[in-house]
């Protein structure tokens, strides 16, 4: 490799890091004003006109937990006594006894000196009275006793079905419905029923299990199982998808073959902005749709396989505005469409003494997402330049790898930058009186008595407003500029979202002072556009003035 392109080797290597550094420090001051972060509490509650369906069966996330794995130590009252539990006995007075003794295979359990008494088929609560009777018998008086049932058998029940791993699992009697079913992995996704699910004994039914009951209202079937026992859960019934403005877009399963649309709602329960349902699906084996009011809907049959998207098409009358930084009072107004700025500022109340009211500036959703399209579309041109990159040579070929995975770190970063969407509404004092958007937020900034100074210095800080100072001054008390700096083209970040790039700027208190590394672009491209991504991400919480 020539002296030549060894020298814009080092160049660009130099370029990459530096920027690095550079976007390093823009991006932490553009993440912390994060569009989406700042408007979480202001969007809580509002419905989404965007959601996305899950397409995961209602109650699909019943089988996620591990309450399988928990063992039940303590025994049920109801539990029924079989053979083989274990029993303890403690009897004191004219007779004494302290035994362990087992159920036998006739249900029994043997007193000493009184005999058999029959346990089994009774539940675990009436053990006492039972022995206690039996005792009784023969000792009418000057006798007691204490009998506790210590362990009970396990039972295998049999799961089948549409479960995920059919077979043969252990568990007590008194287990529900619930842990059985989790320990063969649940119900196949959109083939199992939720709301059909037989219990079977002997191949007889004893019991039938609904678990939306037991979804929306807790309500589940006591059941007493036996060895032998199985549980069946039915092919799914049909199945209804919901989407858009509802709390519950999932696939929802009807008792019936067919339901009417206030059924759904009860379980979708779509949001009160809610004003139209779009539905679709066949009939008669074509495909089919409709659009509906709620009121329509309400009464309308659903067949399997239909979707419906509750919709909210009336028009908002009011939009939300938030406001944020030096203020008193309300943080969130509800304003009439076509509210202008000036009309919102005298209902925000302000301490003069903190509140920069010259430097008002608003953060809006459509500048922000504008902003982030024309990053990301530097980003992918550089992206596409860095792999298109040819090597002349085995050495350039080595040259150009380091230089693609440095560049990769770079490109990493900026997709990470979150432009806030500022547009620049004030200018030496006057505040332009715009027309506002719903989710607009408007801040206004604290009074500011520091200049900061960052990017390719020796030290970079925050210094105390000097009246008269020039930009070189601050940079000078910051230890002057690095070898590799831009001297020539200097970023100010004015408090009101205003970027400008200058070297004699006047400065007021609260600018920002961003020195970029200095790049020779006559030879490489992407030098060019890691360039332009270093001004958009110093430009992405601020848009194009509006005055």
């Amino acid at each position: 490799m020539n002296m030549k392109n060894k020298l814009l080797h080092k160049s660009i290597i130099t370029l990459i890091l530096a920027s690095l550094t550079v976007l390093s420090a823009i991006s932490s001051a553009a993440t912390s004003t994060d569009i989406d972060a700042t408007t979480t509490a202001f969007d809580e509650g509002i419905p989404s006109r965007t959601r996305v369906n899950t397409s995961q069966p209602f109650g699909s996330s019943l089988f996620s937990g591990n309450f399988s794995a928990q063992q039940n130590t303590g025994l049920d009252p109801n539990y029924i006594i079989t053979p083989g539990d274990t029993v303890s006995l403690h009897i004191w007075g004219a007779i004494q006894a302290d035994e362990t003794t087992s159920v036998d295979a006739q249900g029994n359990i043997f007193l000493p000196e009184i005999g058999a008494v029959k346990v089994a088929g009774s539940p675990a609560s009436a053990l006492p009275n039972l022995v206690r009777g039996k005792l009784r018998g023969v000792y009418k008086d000057g006798v007691d006793v204490y009998v506790n049932l210590v362990t009970a058998t396990p039972i295998n029940v049999f799961v089948t079905g549409y479960v995920k791993k059919p077979g043969q699992y252990s568990g007590m009697q008194t287990d529900s419905v619930l842990s059985f079913l989790h320990k063969s992995g649940g119900i196949l996704q959109n083939q199992g029923s939720y709301r059909d699910i037989r219990i079977m004994r002997q191949g007889k039914t004893i019991g039938n299990v609904d678990l939306y009951a037991f979804l929306r209202w807790g309500q589940l079937p006591r059941l007493s199982f036996k060895s032998g026992d199985t549980i069946l859960v039915n092919t799914q019934k049909s199945t209804i998808n919901v989407m858009g403005d509802a709390r519950g877009n999932y696939s929802f399963e009807l008792k019936q073959p067919n339901g009417l649309g206030r059924e759904l709602m009860t379980m979708a329960r779509p949001n009160p902005s809610v004003t139209n349902v779009a539905l679709t699906g066949s009939r008669n084996r074509v495909p089919w749709s409709v659009y509906l009011g709620l009121g329509k809907f309400s009464s309308t049959v659903l067949r399997d396989g239909d979707t419906v998207r509750f919709t909210t098409d009336a028009t908002p009358s009011t939009m939300d505005i938030s406001v944020e930084g030096s203020h008193l009072g309300n943080s969130f107004f509800a304003a009439k469409k076509g509210t202008r700025l000036q009309e919102l500022l005298d209902y925000i109340a302000i301490s003069p003494d903190e509140a920069d009211i010259n430097n008002i500036y608003i953060k809006r959703k459509s500048v922000a997402l504008r902003q982030k399209k024309n990053l990301n579309d530097t980003i992918d041109r550089l992206e596409r330049s860095v792999l298109t990159s040819p090597a002349k040579s085995d050495s350039e070929a080595s040259i150009r790898q380091q230089e693609a995975s440095l560049l990769s770190a770079f490109i990493k970063n900026a997709r990470k930058v979150e432009p806030d969407g500022r547009v620049v509404v004030s200018e030496n004092g006057v505040v332009a009186n715009i027309r506002l958007e719903d989710g607009d937020i408007i801040v206004i900034p604290f009074r500011s008595d520091v200049i900061t100074i960052s990017g390719e210095v020796n030290i970079p800080q925050a210094l105390v407003y000097a009246q008269n100072a020039a930009v070189s001054d601050y940079i000078a008390r910051s230890g002057g500029y690095t070898e590799r700096a831009e001297k020539q083209k200097i970023i100010i970040r004015k408090p009101n979202g205003q970027v400008l790039i200058s070297t004699n700027t006047v400065l007021q208190p609260g600018d920002e002072i961003l020195i970029y590394p200095k790049v020779d672009t006559k030879n490489l491209q992407f030098t060019k556009d890691i360039v332009t991504i270093i001004f958009q991400i110093a430009a992405a919480s601020a848009a194009i003035g509006i005055i």
